[in-house]
């Protein structure tokens, strides 16, 4: 997946066109984390240093396509972006393709740096609309991919406008170089020990990626919630746990193709219990092996802890995707934080470590490690295709390196 970057292009005087992915969260109007948005700075400052002018384009959220909606308008983006920058970033309109906005990136000086709305007002976008997609193509001389967290959508955006502005140079950001480079490239020939670490609560959600990893992998670690679908499978009593029952019968398979292919596939032998899923509330006990009937495993016991630790702590390569337990809540958070501390540890000696964005990229943040790991990506969605080894139109059609 080789692709040309934005260093290899001559952007003195050009209107590059970057898709970015600035889909924060907001909490009325106040960005609550700005990963994303500083995510992009090493692309933007390659073109504006370099004389070029950056016109960027991004979604926010989930708005009805019919227009404006205030609440999901990307001003606070523009505004935190230019505290980021330390210049001003233009927002020129409410609307990304009206003549307001055509004109601002028209008059843009060397340098520059203007942000469109919401490119979701336009329910085209979503469609991947060739028209729509026409009007954006319009604004550029260069194309660039720097959105990683919606490469493997097929918005307007992400294929039909680099499709628009074939003959052009179209190439991959910093950001999304960096993503392949760890989700891809690394795990194609991954350092042993291999340890997958998987959480979160469907297991429905991760079977593209352990059926792709466990030929690779010396070890899988299986925590949070899904793990009680295969406890389930193993025919122990998960009490009230969450169990996916459409899909005991998948992890089976997976329980006997990992012993088939020599792989450790290790599950939760004890479990943090409540019968209440609340945080303030609930009869909170610690099991081995069965629960009571009336509690639910969320979080993974203290020698479930201990034992993924100590093979984390062994591992070359480590890829993590998805909580132990339900982590914001300081009752069942050890076990994700002992976790994300063994991947710190890890990395500390040597080994390569990579976490699959989503809600494991926000425990490694909220634990203070995202900065002592190998790579954190930004994108939880696209991170698990990638490592299920889904194609990437929205990369594929760039220019080769």
């Amino acid at each position: 997946m080789a692709k040309q970057t934005i260093q290899s292009v001559d952007v003195a005087g050009k209107r590059v066109l970057v898709r970015v992915d600035f889909n924060v969260p907001l909490d009325g109007g106040r960005i609550t984390d700005d990963r994303r948005i500083a995510g992009a700075l090493p692309t933007i400052r390659s073109i504006i240093d370099r004389g070029g002018k950056a016109v960027l384009m991004s979604h926010l959220g989930r708005p009805e396509g019919k227009g404006f909606e205030d609440q999901y308008s990307l001003r606070p983006v523009a505004n935190r972006l230019g505290e980021l920058l330390g210049k001003p970033v233009a927002f020129p309109s409410n609307d990304c393709i009206d003549s307001g906005a055509g004109a601002a990136v028209n008059s843009m000086a060397n340098g520059d740096v203007l942000l469109l709305e919401n490119l979701r007002f336009h329910k085209p976008e979503k469609k991947g609309d060739p028209a729509f997609a026409a009007k954006l193509a319009a604004y550029g001389d260069v194309y660039v991919n720097d959105a990683f967290g919606t490469c493997h959508r097929t918005d307007a955006s992400m294929v039909a406008v680099p499709q628009a502005m074939a003959g052009k140079p179209r190439v991959v950001g910093f950001l999304v170089e960096k993503e392949v480079r760890f989700l891809s490239d690394a795990i194609a020939k991954p350092a042993k020990p291999f340890v997958i670490v998987l959480g979160g609560a469907k297991v429905s959600d991760k079977i593209g990626a352990i059926e792709r990893l466990l030929p690779k992998s010396d070890h899988v670690l299986v925590g949070g919630a899904m793990a009680y679908t295969f406890l389930k499978a193993l025919g122990q009593e998960v009490g009230a746990s969450r169990v996916e029952e459409d899909h005991i019968a998948s992890a089976r398979k997976m329980i006997e193709q990992a012993a088939n292919l020599g792989a450790q596939l290790h599950l939760p032998s004890d479990h943090v219990c409540s019968t209440q899923f609340l945080e303030h509330a609930g009869d909170i006990e610690v099991f081995r092996d069965h629960i009571k009937p009336g509690f639910m495993g969320l979080d993974i016991g203290p020698m479930t802890q201990s034992h993924f630790a100590s093979i984390i702590a062994k591992g070359k390569t480590i890829v993590w995707n998805g909580p132990m337990g339900v982590f914001e809540w300081p009752a069942f958070k050890v076990g994700t934080l002992q976790v994300a501390k063994a991947m710190a540890e890890a990395t500390a000696k040597g080994a390569t470590t990579i976490v699959g964005g989503g809600d494991s990229a926000a425990a490694a943040e909220a634990f203070g490690v995202a900065d002592k790991l190998t790579h954190v990506s930004t994108g939880g969605g696209a991170s698990l295709a990638m490592l299920e080894g889904q194609p990437f139109v929205a990369v594929d059609l760039l220019d080769n390196a």
